[in-house]
């Protein structure tokens, strides 16, 4: 069942959908920006086939502008739709974890280190966790870092990023990937490895 929510971050007003299965045992919540938009469409279907429900915003309103701090914009605004779902009956007493792409996955690193009782798992594809600032030794929850075989960049970034974390954490590459994840596969395989990694730690 998909519903669609409204929800005011002060100033703005942000639109998503919320997708239960109905034996749903946790619930993902996408950082997601236009330019991501498609892919973590996608990896949503994938990780509801893995009886998880997705929260999927566009944390940026129709029409506005990526402004020079995004990362704190975004951040401040995926703990308002945190604290919406936390009062939400149907995910009240679900766990929560959190997934984001590029800038998106800074602002999931720094939700989790503000709110570390409520994100119990965080996955990030091709992140961006250099742009997380000094909040990557307060991330307590178990963090996968996917990065794409052809990204040395990203691998770099990801895997001393990894060192940094105060939680268990992983770097796994999916061969053939370049940074977008568009090669034939590619995506899939992201999906996946985030489907097993919520299904191990979302508890």
């Amino acid at each position: 069942m998909t519903v669609p929510l409204t929800i005011d971050v002060g100033g703005a007003t942000l639109h998503g959908d919320l997708t239960l299965p109905a034996d749903a045992i946790g619930v993902v919540v996408f950082a997601r920006t236009s330019e991501h938009g498609a892919e973590a469409d996608a990896i949503a279907r994938t990780l509801q086939d893995f009886r998880f429900g997705t929260l999927l915003f566009d944390l940026l309103a129709d029409g506005e502008e990526q402004p020079a701090n995004e990362v704190d914009l975004l951040t401040r605004r995926l703990l308002h739709v945190l604290d919406d779902l936390t009062r939400r009956e149907s995910t009240a007493n679900l766990p929560v974890g959190l997934m984001g792409a590029a800038d998106g996955a800074a602002a999931i690193f720094a939700s989790a280190a503000a709110w570390p009782e409520e994100v119990r798992a965080v996955v990030a594809r091709s992140g961006r966790p250099d742009l997380a600032g000094e909040v990557l030794p307060r991330v307590t929850a178990p963090t996968l870092m996917i990065v794409g075989g052809k990204d040395p960049d990203g691998q770099r970034v990801n895997e001393e990023a990894a060192q940094r974390l105060a939680g268990p954490a992983e770097v796994r590459l999916v061969p053939g990937a370049t940074r977008e994840f568009e090669e034939p596969g590619t995506l899939e395989s992201a999906a996946e490895l985030a489907g097993d990694w919520f299904t191990t730690h979302l508890r």
